[in-house]
């Protein structure tokens, strides 16, 4: 009689019988990720430790300073970063994916540099990983780029029988203006770019692509207040000039080009802040007889970091 009563309840939920199981609960979900993405296996510990000491430049191992990992996701985006020599830890790729030639050329690049683990990830784990980033099946991790000291800047050309030149950013937000000066002072010999800890670009996978390469042998260092830092090359015997369209010297003019100089270049917009121009030694004009007000960062960088190589010659 008991069973009976409960066979004709009127209640809701799962009847005797149906092990207290719902439909949905039932259902498949998915293929079991791969033993490197699950989290507490032994396999996952390897693949996450070689993940933190590969892709790493002896200049970037340099310093103290960290910036944090970053994702760049997107097959073009990727296949771009992994041809112009972006450092990489880790290249995932969606389980599954359809095998098209950029991803090809994705896996052959990433295979062919060496230092670059493959992971194979389920969509889910790649939507969560991206942040919901229309990530096309792949997502390259950029390991945290190491800064040097600006100290280390000027050690480095005293080491090397040279006179330091060097160029600090002030106020430039661009990664793709970093990446630029920093391609300008490999190929005119300098020896680094400072750049302010906040409110400033960082080596981001977008400023490695615009250096071409050039980043893996221009240390870029990194300073907690520029005008203290500025202050402190100039006790080291450093000229320091500010780039200002109004400034009271032509660079035609500007002799401690010669020397040990630390070119300081503001935004495009705002040019140098006031603190960073009233601890320059020299504020110096480009001579620009075509009337342009003014130059982005890179393209201004370039014009002085040429003078200065060809003074030096």
């Amino acid at each position: 009689m008991a069973a009976q009563n409960r066979r004709m309840s009127g209640k809701k939920g799962a009847q005797v019988g149906s092990g207290g199981q719902r439909r949905r609960g039932l259902e498949g979900k998915g293929p079991t990720p791969p033993a490197e993405m699950r989290k507490g296996h032994a396999k996952n510990r390897i693949a996450q430790a070689k993940a933190k000491r590969s892709g790493n430049s002896p200049q970037q191992r340099r310093g103290s300073g960290r910036q944090g990992s970053e994702l760049v996701v997107g097959r073009n985006p990727v296949v771009e970063a992994l041809r112009e020599g972006v450092p990489a830890s880790t290249l995932y790729v969606q389980q599954f994916i359809d095998n098209d030639e950029r991803v090809r050329e994705a896996l052959k690049a990433a295979a062919d540099r060496g230092g670059v683990n493959l992971m194979e990830a389920p969509r889910a784990e790649l939507d969560r990983m991206t942040g919901g980033l229309n990530h096309q099946g792949l997502a390259l991790q950029i390991p945290p780029y190491v800064y040097a000291h600006p100290d280390d800047l000027v050690a480095d050309a005293h080491d090397a029988g040279q006179q330091p030149l060097i160029v600090a950013l002030d106020g430039v937000t661009d990664p793709r203006n970093l990446g630029a000066v920093v391609r300008s002072v490999s190929a005119f010999g300098g020896h680094g770019v400072v750049v302010p800890e906040r409110r400033a670009a960082g080596m981001t996978a977008g400023a490695w692509k615009t250096s071409a390469g050039a980043a893996a042998r221009t240390p870029v260092a990194r300073a907690t207040n520029l005008t203290r830092a500025l202050e402190a090359y100039k006790k080291a015997g450093v000229f320091v000039v500010g780039l200002a369209a109004d400034g009271d010297t032509d660079l035609r003019d500007l002799d401690a080009l010669e020397g040990p100089v630390v070119i300081v270049v503001g935004s495009e917009g705002k040019g140098l802040s006031r603190l960073v121009g009233e601890t320059c030694d020299a504020r110096v004009r480009i001579p620009m007889p075509g009337g342009t007000e003014s130059l982005n960062a890179g393209v201004a960088a370039g014009v002085v970091l040429y003078e200065a190589a060809r003074r030096r010659d």
